[in-house]
């Protein structure tokens, strides 16, 4: 037997294939007879590789995007759970799922068996740090026979089938695992693309593997270069250097021609993480008093050019069903008067962190330096590349974070989200909160598997995070996406988990 445990993150590595185009694909007029065509996707992605395209990072949803590998299951495009690896699945038990393999091979030519996929779960299980989609969660895994895996929860997990679509959860043969602990995509994923090769944190090669069960990609590879400044993403396309440019920056935008921007509403909440654990914002009154200072509305026209929404909660209008479940936040703590935030900080500087990868935070951070300034506040910021900065983070070495987080983006669960971001022992907490009445109404939640109840507890859970003034959200987002006309099928997803399948080609 072979367990999967406690704790983790990123996000798993697998595309919704058989389960949802979010814009659906054509047969361009160049494939060849067999369904593919001879052109290479060239594109232009914003945040370079943390850990060499490992799934126990950030880059796990670069392995989903450009349909690299995949998990047992995927998400569909209402966010419901299906077939990917798994072709069916049935609950045996309150804790405990029977998962069905389809014949499928892994890029390095050996066959997906149960053994492989409860190995990949190991993996997962034993990474440091694990993936956040496991923070809420213990997992053992068990192979019944060649082509079945039963999979065991400690308490029961209504959404396990969910949680198995995390792009950290993907599936790679065993040749991707280092005895020193690393994981390397390279040639061991399933999807109808193969990386074949990765040039430090700036370029990566992929060509289409022929071999895939879903079928034959109709482009013939993708050519990745990162950008991480937007207008020069935003430059590539409009110079026809690439194909596809993601995160298009609001600013940039508009001067696309309205038949390369396409506009998507986003799970995407911009807010302002305070750290609650260590240093000046300890205190619950200065907390509080940052968020009566900063006023998320006036970004919309300023800093997001109309595209984005002023933030309600956690959760904005791309997830339907938030509004009307919204719980009033009740017993927070009153805020310190400015007189009040000069004695209480004491001279001290509040260290104020953005990231550079979308180019509206370190702009969000200089009108929010301005806000908490009139409240009292000494601000300095610290802005740079996001991979430089996140062990700092979540090191909490910072009193505030201007943090852009796709909140369905680990498992499609929102609770997961809630779990890994605001619970004691969230693997990405980086409010550093402790809090009893947030961590019950999370479990709550958790354990509910009645959806319109998990909802509404879900709500509640939001509700108590809001109370403790650990996370002031700003705007809710919609993500520009940036694609030449002479391009089809490109997977428009709200959760930013796809973006290429084997449908997205060359006209």
């Amino acid at each position: 037997m072979r367990t999967t445990s406690r704790a983790l993150f990123s996000t798993l590595a697998l595309t919704p294939l058989l389960a949802g185009c979010f814009v659906a694909g054509e047969q361009g007029s160049g494939s060849d007879a067999e369904g593919g065509s001879a052109g290479r996707l060239r594109v232009a992605l914003a945040v370079p590789p943390v850990q060499a395209l490992s799934p126990y990072s950030n880059d796990a949803t670069v392995l989903s995007k450009l349909s690299v590998a995949e998990g047992l299951t995927a998400l569909d495009k209402n966010g419901a759970a299906a077939p990917a690896l798994a072709k069916s699945w049935t609950q045996t038990g309150p804790t405990t799922w029977t998962f069905e393999l389809r014949k499928a091979t892994f890029q390095d030519g050996t066959s997906v068996t149960a053994a492989s996929v409860v190995n990949a779960l190991d993996h997962a299980d034993a990474a440091e740090p694990k993936p956040r989609v496991l923070s809420d969660v213990t997992l053992t895994a068990k192979v019944e026979d060649t082509d079945t895996v039963t999979i065991s929860t400690k308490a029961a997990d209504p959404v396990l089938p969910l949680r198995l679509a995390s792009p950290a959860l993907a599936i790679l043969s065993g040749k991707a695992y280092g005895k020193d602990g690393t994981v390397s995509p390279v040639g061991t994923g399933t999807g109808p693309f193969e990386v074949t090769k990765l040039t430090g944190k700036s370029k990566a090669a992929l060509d289409r593997y022929d071999g895939y069960w879903g079928g034959k990609a109709k482009a013939s590879g993708i050519d990745v270069t990162w950008i991480a400044d937007g207008t020069a993403r935003a430059n590539a396309l409009r110079g026809g250097d690439v194909d596809i440019a993601e995160w298009i920056p609001t600013a940039q935008a508009k001067l696309l021609d309205d038949k390369t921007r396409h506009e998507v509403p986003s799970v995407r909440t911009d807010s302002l993480v305070l750290n609650t654990g260590s240093g000046l914002l300890t205190d619950p009154a200065l907390r509080a008093a940052a968020r009566e200072a900063v006023d998320g509305s006036a970004l919309v026209d300023s800093v997001f050019g109309g595209y984005a929404d002023p933030a309600q909660g956690l959760f904005g209008p791309a997830v339907p069903w938030a509004a009307d479940k919204r719980v009033d936040v009740t017993g927070r703590a009153e805020a310190a008067t400015t007189a009040q935030v000069k004695a209480g900080t004491k001279g001290k500087t509040l260290r104020l962190a953005a990231y550079t990868n979308r180019a509206e935070l370190p702009e969000t951070a200089t009108v929010l330096q301005q806000q908490l300034e009139k409240a009292g506040f000494t601000v300095k910021q610290d802005v740079r590349e996001y991979t430089q900065m996140e062990a700092d983070l979540l090191a909490g070495k910072y009193d505030a974070l201007v943090f852009s987080r796709v909140t369905l983006l680990d498992t499609g669960d929102a609770v997961a989200y809630l779990a890994s971001d605001y619970t004691s022992n969230g693997v990405y907490n980086i409010a550093g909160l402790k809090d009893s009445k947030v961590d019950r109404a999370v479990k709550s939640a958790a354990e509910e598997a009645d959806m319109t109840k998990r909802q509404q507890k879900t709500m509640a859970a939001e509700a108590e995070i809001l109370r403790t003034d650990a996370v002031v959200p700003l705007v809710h987002e919609k993500v520009v996406q940036g694609i030449a006309t002479d391009v089809e099928g490109v997977l428009l997803d709200p959760r930013e988990r796809s973006l290429i399948d084997i449908d997205t080609h060359l006209k």
